[in-house]
């Protein structure tokens, strides 16, 4: 099972707590003669240290790098020659240039009615009007601006500006009131394009995208844009609200902006900071809810579209930038005050509204909040998935005492949809659902037991077995678990549910960031047996011997103390091959960082000896990215030979290991020279394999995303 440490991103599986000691001393038959060469990779066991201890030995100051870092410089002696460290360092996907993007302009295909509220804050006006303009077409487009009662200077400003209607009112009559006032003074037969006085529309094709968007079907009634904020992070990409606080949050808010959110999407609601509006649905269900003064009303309208029967969607293609709430900070009003006095409206018109939309509960028993296990963040995907597939999900933790993690979890996370699923009352979850290693099935006290779960080995552990056989039914991700589970004796009937990706997060238009012009071979594991990491630096040592056009990226992660992942490298004796290696130890990067990581690179590896599911290889493949692993355990569920590089099997052998799990089992053996041969070929025939990466991802996207798996649990979930 593959993890991704919360908020850091580890992206490989961690098991329970006896899985958790497990060594990761590299598992190495020597194959070094008397007189190997500097590439000749040669492993042996040793001492472990910690890499600050390593850093602080060497006296050396770590350096925040994403790129390749110098050689050391020092002259090694003749006996250490051949235990040469590759280079450490970190990844920072930079920030995006925010300069205007200038784009054609397609005509627009009926006239447009840009309507501006003002309530004093001159400058901001100005600039917003200043980068509006270019993106008018004459006879097509008018700008409308109500002015709210300024006193700034703001009203003669806009007096002297030809191509604007002004709309002066002596005092502040609020957002919807202003909007509403203001419409009926727009062009009969257009379509109302709400915009704040702090946005920047510098994208010049951003209304005839979001028109072209509005046209694409006729029940699209609202169209939205992604905002970004003043120093470059994504601050809205659409908008959603539960009924359990009526809090409404944005999607993607205050994350780095990356490209995730570019497609076209539909959503519950967007901001009517930048909001295009159909003439036809405001024909339909009016303007905006006079109850309100301030807020909460662009959601109100959304969702009365929605009741409607009109798709409200969220036009990725466009990116504006917006300040953000500037008329409450520039005139000094409490926004708390006009906040929760809206939201008490909203309380009373949707509070039931909203409960009434689930169709399906569960009772979800897995981790949500301990960022260092391999069901984490999997757990908290597929809650948020089945949430919007219109299933009531209640949290709870399934770990704690007479648990093999006795242990706690912290009672909060980031997200706060998961933080309410928590609250949730599980009174009337007649399924519960137990996502975590099969030995804590006994958790699950349900009227309906399922225990989700996988394993990447051959087999299955006694008590395993005795536990699924304790559930109404079993769910594993892959055939390969269906076809171990049942040989090993779960005679339960078991349902193959495969994990997924987000395809917003890991797709081929993510911006990455290149370590070096040459070409990139990326990994992304968990330091141990299991990963097979010397075969993975055998292979890239013997296939580009003597050639310096060819880099290997290893992101890893070490989670047991007793293990110093660079002592453990430096015994593989690396020689030439360390100085193409960069290795990024540790590096605990933001979830949301990984799909740029990927981005960065040209070509996946890893001589996985098993995998429960796969989790690293499934997102390098949605971002586009040529995949080389192991053909073998779940992974063989999403690769084929069209869309990846299967790595042949050599044999199965024991798997040794410290996990307990795994005792008595076996897992692959990764062809060496079948990796060796691949990587040669791929990095001689990069377009090829990019093609070929480009098939992966549309064939991950069309399958293997988180709603696809929440289609399929809840189409389970509606059968019993």
């Amino acid at each position: 099972m593959a993890s991704r440490t919360a908020r850091s991103s580890s992206r490989s599986k961690t098991r329970s707590s006896s899985a958790r000691k497990r060594s990761v001393r590299s598992r190495s038959r020597s194959r070094a003669s008397k007189s190997s060469k500097p590439s000749k990779l040669r492993r042996k066991r040793g001492t472990i240290y910690s890499n600050r201890r390593r850093r602080r030995a060497m006296g050396k100051r770590r350096k925040r790098t994403y790129a390749k870092a110098s050689p050391p410089q020092h002259v090694q002696p003749a006996w250490e020659r051949y235990e040469r460290d590759p280079q450490y360092g970190t990844y920072d996907p930079g920030h995006v240039d925010h300069a205007p993007v200038i784009m054609d302009k397609k005509p627009l295909i009926r006239p447009v009615t840009i309507i501006i509220l003002t309530w004093n804050g001159l400058d901001y006006t100005r600039k917003c009007l200043a980068a509006l303009q270019p993106s008018l077409q004459e006879g097509m487009t008018e700008v409308l601006v109500f002015d709210n009662g300024s006193t700034d200077g703001t009203v003669s400003y806009l007096q002297s500006i030809p191509w604007v209607k002004l709309i002066p009112h002596p005092i502040n009559i609020g957002f919807v009131a202003g909007n509403n006032a203001a419409l009926p003074y727009a062009l009969p037969d257009s379509d109302i394009v709400l915009l704040n006085n702090d946005i920047l529309a510098e994208q010049h094709d951003w209304l005839s995208k979001l028109q072209e968007t509005a046209y694409q079907s006729r029940d699209i009634g609202i169209v939205g844009c992604r905002l970004h904020g003043p120093e470059g992070q994504l601050h809205h990409a659409g908008t959603y609200i539960l009924p359990d606080d009526l809090t409404g949050q944005q999607i993607g808010g205050e994350e780095h902006d990356l490209r995730q959110y570019t497609g076209i999407r539909d959503v519950q609601g967007v901001i009517f900071a930048a909001a295009y509006l159909k003439r036809e649905l405001i024909q339909r269900i009016g303007f905006l809810d006079t109850d309100y003064f301030s807020y909460f009303e662009d959601t109100d309208y959304c969702l009365k579209a929605i009741m409607s029967g009109y798709r409200v969607v969220c036009d990725g293609r466009v990116t504006l930038h917006h300040y953000h709430n500037t008329s409450t900070r520039v005139n000094g009003v409490d926004f708390w005050d006009m906040y929760n006095k809206s939201r008490e409206v909203f309380r009373r018109k949707w509070a039931v509204p909203l409960e009434t939309r689930y169709e399906s509960r569960v009772n979800w028993q897995s981790l949500a909040f301990l960022s260092l296990y391999g069901y984490t963040e999997t757990s908290r995907n597929l809650m948020l998935a089945l949430d919007r597939s219109h299933v009531k999900v209640s949290y709870r933790y399934v770990y704690g005492p007479g648990t093999p993690m006795p242990f706690g979890e912290p009672e909060t996370g980031p997200d706060n949809r998961i933080n309410l699923f928590k609250k949730r009352s599980t009174a009337g979850d007649r399924v519960h659902i137990v996502y975590a290693q099969g030995d804590v099935f006994f958790k699950n006290d349900g009227d309906y037991k399922i225990g989700y779960t996988m394993l990447e080995v051959d087999g299955l552990p006694a008590d395993w077995v005795q536990q699924c056989n304790m559930m109404n039914e079993v769910w594993v991700p892959s055939r390969f678990n269906l076809q171990t589970f049942r040989d090993s004796g779960v005679h339960v009937p078991i349902q193959v549910m495969p994990l997924g990706v987000d395809p917003e997060y890991f797709h081929p238009h993510i911006r990455g960031k290149r370590f070096s012009d040459k070409f990139t071979f990326l990994s992304v594991f968990e330091w141990g047996e299991r990963k097979s990491p010397e075969t993975l630096f055998e292979a890239f040592g013997t296939a580009f011997h003597g050639r310096d056009d060819v880099l290997l990226v290893c992101k890893i992660i070490n989670n047991d103390p007793t293990i110093d992942v660079p002592s453990e490298i430096r015994k593989l004796r690396l020689g030439s091959a360390a100085d193409r290696i960069l290795v990024l130890h540790n590096d605990k990067i933001p979830s949301h960082w990984m799909g740029s990581l990927y981005r960065s690179a040209d070509c996946f590896v890893l001589p996985t000896r098993g995998e429960g599911w796969g989790m690293p290889i499934l997102e390098a493949m949605a971002c586009g990215l040529p995949v080389i692993a192991t053909n073998w355990s779940a992974q063989t569920e999403f690769m084929t030979e069209s869309n990846s590089y299967p790595l042949r099997v050599k044999r199965l052998v024991p798997a040794e290991a410290r996990c307990v799990y795994y005792h008595g089992f076996n897992w692959a053996e990764p062809d060496l020279n079948h990796l060796i041969e691949m990587m040669r070929y791929v990095a001689d025939h990069p377009q090829e394999a990019a093609e070929k990466g480009r098939a992966a991802a549309a064939d991950m996207h069309s399958r293997f995303t988180w709603d696809h798996a929440a289609a399929r649990m809840k189409n389970r979930l509606l059968m019993l």
